[in-house]
């Protein structure tokens, strides 16, 4: 059970006013001071009992929180508190029967609140009928009961008294209740959020050692492979000079022709590795890598529309590199010599159609990892890429919307 801090602060301050209403009426009637200290010192003992049970309702060596309006009972027992609620009825008894202006009366009221926030709701209910009863059978009980119309008034005002003491209980007990359930949603709410932090930490490490094996992965199959062949042309240019020099020549522009590609292939690894971090242009990108694979044998063409502002840049980036491996593959693999490469931004989604003249490739065709690693990297943003071919040539529509997820 709880017990609340405004419960203290309540009962002191009527125990004040019912005090300073006795000695009001004191002042100007003749009451005997014996009588005056006996109510004095019962309110006052009143008062410590509070004081004292709010005190003791703190557990051992635990500071209550600022932040909290209740108190919860620590090394106070059951059985304590219906002492206390005996020795407040005793009291109360006692301040009423020596008040001489008939205000004590009130008091009553502390009893079944108490009991709400200490001892449990049933009893309290049974204690406010209980005192009720008992009261209603006093006053309608008595002899001079019709001559005597404040008994009744001061009736009515005690039930009224309870009554809304007990709704006030109700409605402070839900209202903690209602605190206790919000402050366990927000810690776990709390605990959720970190979870979430952490896998959401654990998922760009594993998206980003995913990319540098993919990008470790193709390094190793062209640029390694690229520079095998340039040392092997080199060797033989250098074995076949003193016997062949047309031999010998060639093998040099094969060497010279590998080292070339090896290069191409650095660049297009770490192409969108920048030293600075100025903000990404899909265009200008695109511009360069349709400068670096066109010739006359392979012809690429760049429709561009919308604006870049209206898409992040993650999603720039991802339809670069997009395109990047999709040239990549038709100038390596397709044996196309036209690739038309268009891209649409909107401020709803950026689309990359890319559509070649090549040979195609077969249905069923195992994707290789550069295809598979597109996938993945449109994927988490939220895109999807469709790949179409025939004998007349490949298609490519990847289609990212414009906020990255």
């Amino acid at each position: 059970m709880y017990r609340p801090r405004a419960l203290t602060w309540v009962a002191c301050f009527l125990y004040v006013s019912v005090l300073i209403a006795g000695l009001a009426v004191a002042s100007t009637a003749p009451i005997d001071p014996a009588r005056l200290s006996g109510f004095a010192c019962a309110l006052v003992v009143a008062g410590a009992l509070e004081i004292t049970e709010g005190r003791c309702t703190r557990p051992w060596g635990t500071a209550v929180p600022l932040a909290s309006s209740v108190m919860p009972l620590g090394r106070r027992t059951r059985a304590d508190a219906l002492a206390g609620l005996v020795l407040r009825a005793a009291l109360y008894t006692v301040i009423t029967a020596l008040d001489s202006s008939g205000n004590a009366k009130v008091l009553f009221v502390l009893l079944p609140l108490t009991a709400y926030f200490t001892v449990g709701h049933r009893v309290a209910y049974a204690l406010a009928g209980g005192g009720l009863l008992l009261a209603a059978t006093l006053v309608i009980g008595r002899p001079a009961f019709r001559d005597d119309p404040e008994a009744l008034s001061d009736l009515l005002m005690l039930t009224i008294g309870v009554v809304f003491a007990l709704a006030i209980a109700v409605i402070a007990e839900r209202e903690q209740a209602g605190r206790r359930r919000a402050e366990s949603l927000l810690i776990e709410l709390s605990d959720a959020h970190a979870r979430l932090r952490e896998y959401a930490d654990q998922a760009v490490s594993l998206a980003t050692v995913a990319e540098r094996t993919r990008m470790a992965r193709d390094i190793h199959d062209t640029v390694g492979h690229h520079l095998v062949v340039t040392a092997i042309q080199l060797e033989k240019s250098v074995a076949y000079r003193p016997l062949d020099t047309d031999t010998a020549d060639r093998a040099l522009a094969e060497g010279r022709n590998s080292a070339r590609l090896a290069l191409d292939e650095v660049r297009r690894a770490v192409g969108t590795l920048r030293a600075d971090h100025a903000e990404f242009t899909l265009a200008t990108s695109l511009h360069a890598l349709a400068a670096r694979l066109d010739d006359p044998g392979f012809a690429v063409t760049l429709d561009l529309t919308g604006t870049e502002d209206t898409v992040r840049e993650p999603v720039r980036l991802a339809l670069y590199l997009a395109a990047q491996e999709a040239l990549t593959n038709a100038r390596r693999h397709s044996g196309a010599t036209s690739v038309v490469v268009r891209v649409d931004l909107t401020d709803i989604t950026g689309v990359l159609d890319i559509t070649d003249n090549g040979t195609g490739f077969a249905p069923g065709t195992v994707e290789g990892q550069g295809l598979t690693g597109m996938r993945q990297r449109l994927d988490t943003l939220g895109g999807d890429v469709r790949i179409t071919s025939s004998p007349r040539g490949t298609r490519l529509l990847a289609t990212i919307p414009a906020v990255a997820r």
